[in-house]
């Protein structure tokens, strides 16, 4: 029957369809809910049931399939509608977990499903990715070499991190640790770095708190805020951070630089501990499943940087972990310790005695090291940490009033001098120019006759006149010392001779 003729009469389509039907057998599958509470529902009957399915109850609800047991399926609800209660009749979707993911996305504060939460409409995107996917493989994978400035004197001189390393930030609670990573996502404000900061189990207060700090910050346009927030259920905040890198990882294969923070991964293993004894699986060690180790390993193994072939984008993660009485050594942040490719470590009594970032030089490592620094830099900082860890150890013969060597003395004001100069306040990030600029200062000599607030008064001079313009970092080491002693001079500071 021809298109014109079944325009002119639907009626003969209809009557051919009829005459052309034949019965066939349909099979589906349909369970029953057995049990809700605690944002985990327990499902009767589908024996096809895969792990990682979405599943959909009668009533429109959703959930992600996350246990299989023998008679029964467990399944952590992503969103309940009103009237889903025992006997609700639930079906297989055939679908994964998945969200939206693009530019779209820049400028917004979402929930692990991509809902946003900040009264705006819903983000616009072209393609969906799943939260859970293998990471790339090594024949994909470049060396670390470019870097990824922090904007902190400490973590850009002696720990330097690179685009598509995964650096863990850990310490203490209220020692600093989130302000050091919106200093370096606030660092990356005129890059081409692309931000995605994942607040896990935290207080309306802190998460309204960092998303304005963000916003004043300008940095915002370029972020995109994931919120996962303290009174959500376990399973949100379970997939909070597979979101985050989910979002992040489009960008990175697109061929950009994306920065990833994810805060924090303690509270993200707490919710999984919570989610798993729930689901009745058996403890572990601190009642954590015995997979907790894998849990944040295939997160933080899809940060890497891409080969050329392949976009020569980049994800680099800033997971952050949190101590107890400053104890490195328990379970998660051992797990990530051995996971990450180096640690910044917080010391509350560095915190305690006005010393900020309280960074610990002696227990912070990058291994990517100088490989992932900017040349200038590499140059000026030179020995830098090994001596300022030298300092440290010296320094504690003068607890005991003995009389030092000359040399000895020598190093120890040259620490305390660096010590002071190492001092930062909280979200003031310096670009590669100032970093450059009280380099070659302090090699010069420019503080060695100050002390004190002279030293810090004499810094910010330096500071303000690099950050209005200098040579350039391509600029060789003779003009970067001209314009240094010509800034002192306009600052009323007489050079070193």
């Amino acid at each position: 029957m021809s298109t014109e003729h079944s325009a002119r009469n639907p009626g003969g389509l209809r009557s051919q369809w009829i005459a052309d039907y034949q019965p066939q057998l349909r099979i589906s599958e349909i369970g029953k809910l057995a049990a809700i509470g605690d944002g985990i529902a327990w499902i009767e009957g589908l024996p096809s049931a895969a792990m990682d399915q979405i599943l959909r109850f009668e009533n429109g609800s959703e959930a992600l399939v996350f246990h299989l047991g023998s008679k029964r399926i467990g399944a952590i609800l992503l969103g309940q509608e009103d009237g889903l209660a025992a006997g609700a009749a639930a079906h297989l979707t055939g679908r994964r977990l998945d969200i939206g993911v693009g530019d779209g996305f820049l400028g917004r504060v979402v929930d692990p499903l991509g809902n946003p939460l900040d009264g705006g409409p819903q983000p616009q995107f072209n393609r969906r990715r799943p939260l859970e996917v293998s990471s790339p493989p090594i024949t994909a994978r470049d060396f670390v070499r470019r870097p990824l400035l922090s904007g902190s004197k400490m973590v850009d001189t002696m720990i330097p991190i690179g685009k598509g390393q995964r650096q863990l930030i850990i310490g203490d609670a209220g020692t600093g640790k989130s302000s050091l990573a919106m200093d370096t996502l606030i660092a990356q404000k005129g890059s081409d770095v692309l931000c995605v900061y994942v607040l896990i189990s935290q207080k309306r207060s802190a998460v309204i708190a960092t998303i304005e700090t963000l916003r004043r910050a300008g940095v915002l346009d370029i972020s995109c805020v994931v919120v996962a927030e303290a009174t959500t259920t376990p399973g949100l905040k379970f997939l909070a951070p597979f979101a985050g890198c989910a979002l992040a990882e489009e960008w990175m294969w697109s061929g950009r630089d994306v920065l990833v923070v994810y805060d924090d991964l303690t509270t993200h293993a707490r919710a999984y501990r919570e989610l798993s004894l729930l689901l009745r699986r058996p403890p572990g060690r601190e009642a954590y499943p015995g997979d907790v180790f894998y849990l944040h390993a295939r997160l933080l193994e899809r940060s890497t940087c891409l080969a050329a072939r392949y976009g020569s984008g980049s994800m680099t993660a800033l997971p952050i972990v949190e101590t107890e009485q400053g104890e490195i050594a328990a379970y998660i942040p051992t797990n990530l310790i051995s996971i990450t490719d180096g640690q910044i470590y917080l010391d509350p009594a560095l915190y305690a005695r006005g010393f900020l970032p309280a960074i610990d030089i002696t227990r912070s490592v990058s291994r990517i090291g100088g490989k992932a620094q900017l040349p200038a830099i590499k140059a000026e900082a030179g020995r830098m940490k090994l001596d300022f860890l030298q300092f440290l150890e010296l320094e504690v013969f003068t607890r005991f009033g003995s009389r030092l060597e000359a040399g000895v003395d020598a190093k120890i004001r040259r620490g305390r001098l660096l010590r002071e100069l190492l001092k930062q306040e909280r979200l003031a990030p310096l670009s590669p120019e100032q970093q450059l600029a009280w380099l070659v200062a302090y090699n010069e000599g420019a503080f060695d006759a100050l002390a004190g607030a002279a030293v810090q008064a004499r810094l910010a001079s330096l500071l303000h006149k690099a950050a209005a313009g200098g040579p350039g970092l391509a600029a060789g080491r003779d003009a970067w010392r001209d314009a240094v002693a010509g800034w002192l001079r306009e600052a009323g500071d007489e050079p070193p001779a």
